[in-house]
């Protein structure tokens, strides 16, 4: 079975990736194999790391995952990526990125010169550490960067139960290696396309492929509507 997962920052595919799992797991058998086609940047924690336990339903009902990366699984992509039984990437696929960034502006001094005051009111000492309007405070940094080693200390901690010949200490650094460095660092396990491998697997292997990809399919009266409305922008009329 191949499925293909391509991640923005909010990892906006996870519910397609979820339903797609639902079907696999519902006829799958034991002997068969689950292929993931990756391109990610990453982004958002929640987000990867809910992408990455359902990929984890697929281990746990006995199925072989393989990961194929192309072009680019770091950071949240690279925590999807870890879960596999084996990953795979083409010689020049970027992987890595095991670290956390956060950032934000600060107007709070455009805002005085100007004479504009911000108030921030909270309930509970941390509900908010960093702001962008009004003045942070040194504690406030402090707190924020503990809350990011926090999310690094459990990433790291995920990929090293994945993958526990890993030497996580060195290669969570937030740098990105390209596949050939990949794999001497046990990062991914072969250097191959995805298309390669699957031509491999259909040549000497007799399997069986299927693509399995999750659509809604738009009503009929919302596809007559947007066809109607560029109509009318096309035409100058709207």
């Amino acid at each position: 079975f191949v499925i293909h997962f391509s991640g923005d920052i909010k990892a906006s595919e996870v519910k397609s990736l979820a339903k797609e799992v639902d079907s696999i797991l519902a006829v799958a058998e034991k002997q068969d194999e689950v292929l993931l086609r990756l391109e990610s940047p990453g982004g958002v924690v929640n987000g990867y790391g809910l992408a990455a336990a359902q990929l984890a339903r697929i281990k746990e009902a006995g199925i072989h995952l393989v990961v194929s990366v192309d072009q680019v699984a770091a950071s949240g992509g690279y925590m999807m990526a870890s879960v596999a039984d084996q990953i795979i990437a083409s010689p020049f696929a970027i992987v890595g990125s095991i670290g956390v960034v956060a950032q934000l502006p600060n107007i709070n001094r455009f805002l005085s010169d100007k004479g504009v005051d911000v108030e921030l009111h909270t309930a509970g000492k941390y509900k908010r550490t960093l702001t962008m309007l009004g003045k942070n405070t040194e504690e406030g940094r402090e707190k924020f960067q503990e809350e990011l080693e926090v999310i690094h200390r459990l990433f790291k901690e995920h990929i090293a139960f994945y993958r526990p010949t890993l030497d996580i200490e060195s290669v969570a650094t937030g740098e990105y290696w390209y596949g050939k460095s990949a794999l001497s660092l046990n990062l991914v396990d072969h250097l191959i396309t995805g298309d390669a491998y699957l031509l491999d697997k259909y040549k000497t292997h007799d399997y069986q492929i299927f693509s399995v990809e999750y659509k809604v399919k738009k009503s009929k009266i919302a596809s007559l509507y947007r066809s109607a409305m560029q109509y009318l922008v096309r035409n100058g009329l709207s």
